[in-house]
């Protein structure tokens, strides 16, 4: 378990990522949001390419109800994807819209390498692997930004301009879907490997899965760091 109740196989696979997971959760462009320091057009290139992101991850989750063996499975995954579609790219639509960025460009926007490779690799996950591969891949972005919005909603400067960004992650709504997520992540692993995750054939898989996605997300935020 996580001090945040993400469920055993998140906690089992956040303490195996190590470093990689310091990397990605305490990132510079994180650190940005959380004191203000962040320039605005990093933020903005960074939500941009997110947008475009989220496009594909909504997709990858879709993937996930085809790939469901429960109706458990299913509505978590449903849910899901309307919380992607429906809410938090509403975040990215309000924002680069008060700065003069419609909905359109962001949907037609040209994807940067870190976010092709990020992308791709979670849908090939779901499309060359089962359940499990897909929620392996998926779980660091998840359960990533709810532990980052968590911390820096108590940690974050009072006059940060991106409280928004940070309050629609530590929202009590975000962090139950993380939990939910959590639980159905456990509740699947179990059906399909076994309660001893970590003794089960397929844990090393699962947990490289983890890695990697974890290693791609330090990558997508140096690219928004860097405008690239």
């Amino acid at each position: 378990m996580t001090t945040l109740d993400y469920g055993r196989a998140f906690g089992l696979w956040r303490s195996a990522a190590g470093a990689d997971w310091d990397m990605y959760s305490n990132h510079a462009f994180v650190a940005g949001l959380g004191d203000g320091s962040l320039p605005r057009q990093a933020f903005l290139h960074y939500l941009v390419q997110d947008y475009v992101f989220l496009v594909h991850f909504a997709r990858a989750w879709a993937l996930a109800v085809v790939k469901s063996e429960t109706l458990d499975e299913m509505k978590t995954a449903t849910a899901t994807v309307d919380g992607l579609v429906n809410h938090e790219m509403a975040l990215h639509v309000k924002t680069c819209a008060a700065e003069g960025i419609p909905e359109q460009q962001l949907y037609a926007a040209r994807e940067s390498a870190a976010n092709l490779a990020y992308t791709r690799y979670v849908l090939d996950a779901g499309q060359s692997g089962d359940f499990a591969d897909l929620m392996a891949a998926l779980a660091p972005c998840v359960m990533g930004y709810g532990e980052i919005g968590a911390r820096l909603a108590n940690t974050a400067a009072p006059d940060t301009p991106y409280r928004e960004w940070i309050d629609t992650y530590a929202d009590p709504a975000y962090q139950a879907l993380c939990r939910d997520v959590g639980a159905m992540i456990d509740s699947a692993l179990e059906r399909r490997i076994g309660p001893d995750f970590e003794t089960a054939p397929r844990w090393p898989r699962l947990t490289d899965r983890f890695l990697t996605a974890t290693r791609l997300e330090v990558d997508f935020w140096q690219m928004g760091l860097d405008r690239t």
